[in-house]
């Protein structure tokens, strides 16, 4: 982390602790200035073809509605240099669609968040319920660390279980149906893998001023790889300079 802050590295990838390298990423190759706290944000596939980014997914169990403000800001710039997503569709995960849904963490940053989009710094659509976060109707899913780890989780677990399903409750039922498998098969590895942990590569922290990427504790040399593919990319795009204007922007609100 010292080599990358001293300018002798261009990102950092590491499946150790999230918690030290969270700390270390902070105060060694430090936040963008006016960031209050850098987030986890997981790309996850949607019924679109695209992806959809939660952010936070577990760095900030805690969160106020500016630190909500600004995942949805520094997430709305993650998707248009990663994925070419013109105007990212920013949405604040909540438990409906209502704007008078939700505690006061969620009520007081859907003010901020409208109040950005109105300054066309992010295009904000609104509350968005879990259910819709894998169906493409948004591109960026704003959400405390707490809530954003368990959507995430229990993603990772719903798709467990179908897929468990899908094998030993279909595909080997009898020999015709695993011989349906094998006509199958290539769609069904292709689903799984869109699923796999090991194909993303990891989680970058978003906020901080050089890629740091966390990758899945499990990772194998599949997963390493491709989380040196993702850093390889972050190195190339990255947005440092443009989040700080638009922090800068909103500074005289954020006290920042």
């Amino acid at each position: 982390l010292r080599l990358l802050a001293d300018g002798q590295g261009d990102a950092f990838l590491s499946a150790g602790s999230t918690g030290a390298l969270l700390t270390g990423a902070t105060l060694i190759v430090k936040r963008v200035k006016g960031m209050r706290r850098a987030a986890m944000c997981p790309a996850m596939p949607n019924k679109a073809g695209g992806k959809t980014l939660i952010v936070d997914c577990g760095a900030n169990a805690e969160c106020t509605p500016e630190f909500l403000l600004q995942f949805g800001l520094v997430g709305s710039l993650y998707a248009q240099k990663n994925f070419g997503v013109e105007a990212p569709r920013v949405g604040l995960l909540n438990i409906g669609t209502e704007d008078s849904k939700g505690t006061p963490l969620q009520k007081e940053a859907y003010g901020l968040l409208k109040n950005a989009a109105e300054q066309g710094l992010l295009n904000f659509i609104g509350n968005v319920e879990a259910r819709e976060v894998l169906h493409g109707g948004v591109d960026v899913v704003v959400c405390d660390g707490f809530s954003g780890n368990v959507l995430l989780k229990s993603i990772e677990g719903t798709a467990m279980f179908m897929g468990s399903l899908m094998k030993h409750k279909i595909f080997k039922r009898n020999i015709f149906s695993m011989l349906g498998y094998l006509l199958c098969k290539p769609g069904v590895s292709e689903v799984m893998g869109m699923m796999d942990y090991r194909e993303v590569g990891g989680t970058q922290f978003l906020g901080i001023r050089k890629p740091v990427i966390k990758a899945h504790g499990s990772s194998d040399e599949l997963a390493f790889c491709n989380g040196i593919r993702q850093a390889m990319a972050a190195a190339s795009q990255d947005f440092t300079a443009q989040l700080e204007q638009s922090l800068k922007a909103l500074a005289p609100k954020e006290e920042v």
